[in-house]
This record gives C-alpha cells, structure tokens and sequence, in this order.
C-alpha cells in the first residue's frame, strides 16, 4: 500500500470533514468488497492447497490409510482427518 497525502487526493470541503473526525492521524481507506482477492489468489498458493487437498481425499477414497497421507503430505493426522471429513 502506497501512502497518499490527503490534500493532494480529496477535494477542499471534503478533506475539512474528515479533519471534524481525524486530525493529523493516519486514516486506512479500503477497497470496495468486489476489488478485494481472497488469501492466496495473487500468488497462486490458495490453487496449490485446493489441488493438494483434492489430492488426499482422491487419495483417501482410493484406501490409503491417514498415517500414510500423513506421512506422505508432511501434515498431522488431525490436518488430514480434517481435509478428508470436510464438507465440500
């Protein structure tokens, strides 16, 4: 995030009325909902854990036993019984 004077961005009357409410503070304004991503969607980490989850319960449902997902995925037994039980 990039920081931006206030003067320079808003209008004189508008920049008095914040002024009623914060002076000389930092003021965090957000993006609308729709602009905002979901964890992991700029750097691809939320398509890596979605196939790797795929991949256990596939896993799961072809009889592989928790220890070994557990084993082989580097999770706690407690991590894939929670992946595999999960409504999807």
């Amino acid at each position: 995030m990039k920081y931006v004077n206030a003067d320079v961005v808003f209008p004189e009357e508008l920049l008095k009325e914040i002024r009623k409410y914060v002076k000389g503070g930092l003021v965090y304004i957000p993006s609308p909902e729709g602009d905002r991503k979901k964890w992991g969607e700029n750097s691809g980490s939320r398509a890596y854990m979605v196939e790797r989850n795929d991949g256990i319960r596939r896993a799961f449902a072809a009889g592989e036993t928790l220890d070994q997902l557990s084993d082989h995925y580097c999770l706690s037994p407690e991590s894939i019984k929670k992946i595999v039980y999960a409504k999807k």
